[in-house]
């Protein structure tokens, strides 16, 4: 990474304080604003998190977990909590202590609930919970079920309970404890040790016997280490004899390469709102996806024939740019003006068309430099101390402002659009690009650091999720599903951008991250927000209803929008399409979903005026496998999206 550069500093009167809920060791290094157990350090704390298989709730006093039940309906799909069991110390001690976070990486987090003498190893796709207790304590484990009945085995160590909501629990403990109970509630003498806490999947008798073979060996965290461009590696910390059992999603199971040493139980199975959990025993994993080739052009080229029209629409285009006319200061909608100008530059030279460049040039370094400089008037980007990394001035005493990027919302999508734009701008004009490097790797290590080896100003991969192989655009609001992602797509820009200003840098190191984290945002887009009946993914009704996800929760999977309801499916489409690139050929690579999808779409564009920008990307998918049909519709637009143009939308449809 080049030198770090960092934005003017400044305090945040909108961000909640993080030492509520981290521990004070943890303090003095940046902080994850969009994880897997966000809700757990937000003020207010009460909300659940998933964290595959189990729904966790966490207290002052106690850890309610969760084997959720999947609903669904034609517009939305969730998992709901019910505190299934509540584990404390019989009588918790010193009340004002927080729960805290003592420690955590990229596959779990360690929770300590002094008050109980607890700590906790949530570890994600395990199939136990584990705690230690850590000194002699008598533990309470509450149900809102009533027990049925609690069974003995291996000497105390062991011991089945069966709720009257058919479900079924294991837990094993590293040395003898001795339980009772009542109607709805489990007591222990005093222990000490190891306790581990399994649902039985499906009731299914043959899985205990999995459970009590793998039951010894505990994960404490896990790490995923991008060693190799399009590989990723897991590898666990764990403790106790024995092999480990950990849970694969069905993107995971995809992507297992043939070279771990690993064996897949294919009949161990756990439900779960992102597919069936398969069991995998091993201490590593790897990973594997395919390449994707990161290019400036399209894939195939235009034929001479077709420069004509697009060479026309160029100069129009171009003609309109005028940084003074901009009337915009929000973070997003000024990085997408910058990203559609600079797609205006690569279209010139894809069809030889140099001589509109200067103008654009001109256009990208008055529209980025003042961001980049500071100069720029009524926002700009302010480094900020509390958590680490970047706000925009108006973000900074408005959490709404900039679509929340204050309070950590959104940074690839924002930030994305300006690397495109940085990224062209240096290919073009390499001194300008070397004159503001420190600045542009500035915007993408907030969100795209490898980690403190690489860069103690911000923390590890902000956005991007090494579990579920995507990211997160919600930040440091306390949601009762969790993290969510919208447009999957602008998440794509920002780690193709990423790579490209690698490519206009010569940094062979940031083109490999980008390109990775790009292929497995494609792969996790084409298995979670495209919704294919043939993958028997999400249930009958949600599929039969719905061609595209509009927000991807941790625990829910809704038809709506942010800003529009599940009937405007020109929106939903066209949020997970925008901006339109040469990568977005391979997002769209399955052209019989394509087409299922843009069928699915064209009779929400009837009798509609105010809709052109969104037509177009509509249009534009119609491209992939309707060439003809989809450029007459393109001719007859009156207007498009403040980030898409006439020429780029010409150039898709040429370069098909």
């Amino acid at each position: 990474m080049s030198p770090s550069f960092l934005f003017p500093q400044t305090q945040s009167t909108v961000l909640p304080d993080p030492s509520t809920y981290f521990s004070p060791n943890l303090l003095s290094s940046p902080l994850p604003t969009n994880s897997f157990f966000q809700n757990f350090v937000i003020p207010n704390g009460t909300q659940p998190e998933y964290f595959h298989p189990y729904h966790i709730q966490a207290s002052n006093s106690s850890l309610s977990a969760s084997y959720p039940f999947l609903f669904f309906t034609a517009a939305v799909l969730y998992q709901v909590f019910v505190p299934d069991l509540t584990i404390s110390a019989s009588q918790t001690t010193s009340y004002g202590q927080n729960r805290v976070i003592s420690s955590y990486s990229d596959l779990g987090v360690t929770l300590d609930i002094p008050s109980s003498n607890l700590r906790f190893f949530l570890v994600r796709g395990s199939p136990f919970i584990t705690a230690s207790v850590t000194k002699p304590t008598s533990l309470s484990i509450k149900t809102v079920h009533t027990i049925l009945s609690l069974s003995s085995y291996d000497g105390n160590t062991k011991f089945i309970i069966q709720l009257n909501n058919t479900q079924t629990w294991l837990i094993y403990t590293s040395s003898p404890i001795y339980l009772n109970h009542v109607p709805s509630e489990v007591t222990s003498k005093p222990f000490s040790g190891i306790i581990r806490i399994a649902a039985l999947p499906d009731s299914n008798p043959s899985n205990v016997a999995t459970l009590d073979k793998f039951s010894s060996c505990y994960p404490v965290s896990g790490d995923a280490a991008l060693s190799k461009p399009f590989r990723l590696e897991y590898k666990w910390q764990k403790k106790r004899s024995g092999d480990l059992l950990m849970l694969a999603h069905p993107l995971h199971a995809k992507l297992l390469s043939r070279d771990c040493n690993v064996t897949v139980l294919h009949d161990f199975k756990y439900r779960s709102v992102d597919g069936d959990l398969v069991g995998v025993v091993g201490d590593s994993w790897v990973l594997e996806t395919d390449p994707i080739p990161v290019t400036w052009h399209s894939k195939k080229g235009i034929n001479k024939e077709s420069f004509g029209e697009i060479v026309s629409a160029l100069y129009k285009d171009v003609k309109g740019l005028n940084s003074s006319a901009t009337t915009t200061n929000s973070s997003y909608f000024y990085g997408k003006l910058v990203g559609r100008a600079a797609r205006l530059a690569l279209i010139a030279e894809e069809v030889s068309y140099y001589k509109v460049i200067p103008k654009i040039r001109k256009f990208l370094k008055e529209t980025i430099e003042p961001w980049l400089d500071g100069t720029f008037k009524g926002n700009g980007f302010l480094y900020e101390r509390k958590w680490r990394g970047l706000v925009t001035e108006q973000g900074s005493t408005d959490s709404t402002a900039d679509f929340g990027f204050g309070i950590y919302n959104d940074h690839h999508f924002h930030l994305g659009y300006f690397l495109y734009g940085i990224a062209v701008l240096a290919k073009i004009d390499p001194a300008w690009g070397k004159k503001f490097k420190p600045q542009a790797y500035s915007l993408a290590t907030d969100f795209m650091n490898l980690g403190q080896r690489y860069n103690s100003d911000y923390p590890r991969l902000r956005c991007f999720d090494l579990y579920k192989l995507h990211s997160w655009a919600s930040g440091l609001t306390e949601f009762e599903d969790g993290r969510n992602q919208e447009s999957t797509s602008e998440a794509v820009n920002a780690y193709y951008a990423a790579a490209l200003m690698g490519l206009a840098y010569g940094d062979s190191r940031l083109v490999d991250t980008g390109s990775t984290l790009l292929a497995l945002e494609i792969r996790a887009t084409q298995t979670w927000w495209h919704v294919k009946a043939e993958d028997n993914l999400y249930e009958e009704e949600f599929a039969k209803d719905n061609r595209i996800v509009g927000i991807l929760w941790a625990n829910k999977r809704d038809s709506k929008l942010w800003w529009a309801t599940a009937e405007c499916r020109e929106c939903r489409l066209s949020i997970q399409v925008l901006p339109l690139l040469p990568v977005t050929e391979t997002l769209f690579s399955d052209t019989v979903y394509t087409k299922e999808l843009v069928e699915w779409t064209l009779p929400s564009l009837k009798n509609k005026t105010n809709v052109e920008g969104w037509k177009g990307f509509t249009y534009a998918l119609q491209g992939i496998y309707d060439k003809s049909t989809a450029l007459k519709q393109i001719r007859r637009l009156t207007g498009f999206d403040d980030g898409n143009s006439f020429s780029n939308l010409l150039w898709w449809i040429h370069s098909r």
